[in-house]
């Protein structure tokens, strides 16, 4: 498991608030730190897998105003139809549960009709999908590009060391 102090927890959050914050800024922002040990602190953590800095695209300003959760049972491999849903263009969230349902996807959609569409003419017709439930979501309030690290992660060593 990745070692986090709290120096790591200060610049993970000012990536948050901009993935393309420089350097400098952030050694400004979080004091007594060089731009030097900012980028090598950076480097390591996508290094280690712990971070990945990329664009995050907003479905809505490209008309896809609508959000579905749709909850699936299966009666055959599971993994294998979870992978054919993580395949298709509107599917933005795919995982495997255990428990009630087997696969749980988000869609996005430009109206209700094309969620209706999708969840019955597509996912419905998928070989071995037994049944489904959908629920329109209108207001989603944390996404996982938003999640932060709980403070408690972080070591008791002194800042920037």
């Amino acid at each position: 498991m990745y070692k986090f102090d709290k120096t790591d927890v200060k610049i993970v959050n000012l990536l948050l608030e901009d993935g393309r914050m420089s350097a400098s800024e952030m050694s400004r922002r979080v004091g007594d730190i060089s731009e030097r040990l900012i980028r090598y602190r950076i480097e390591r953590m996508i290094s280690a897998g712990v971070i990945q800095i990329g664009a995050v695209v907003n479905p809505e300003s490209l008309g896809f105003s609508v959000r579905a959760d749709i909850s699936i049972e299966v009666e055959s491999d599971v993994l294998e139809i979870a992978k054919k849903l993580a395949d298709l263009e509107s599917v933005t969230y795919v995982a495997c549960g255990i428990g009630q349902n087997d696969i749980s996807i988000q869609l996005v959609a430009k109206d209700t009709a094309e969620i209706y569409y999708f969840v019955t003419e597509v996912v419905r017709k998928l070989p071995g999908v037994r049944k489904t439930t959908t629920s329109i979501v209108p207001i989603v309030l944390k996404d996982v590009y938003q999640w932060r690290i709980p403070p408690g992660l972080a070591e008791n060593t002194p800042d920037g060391q």
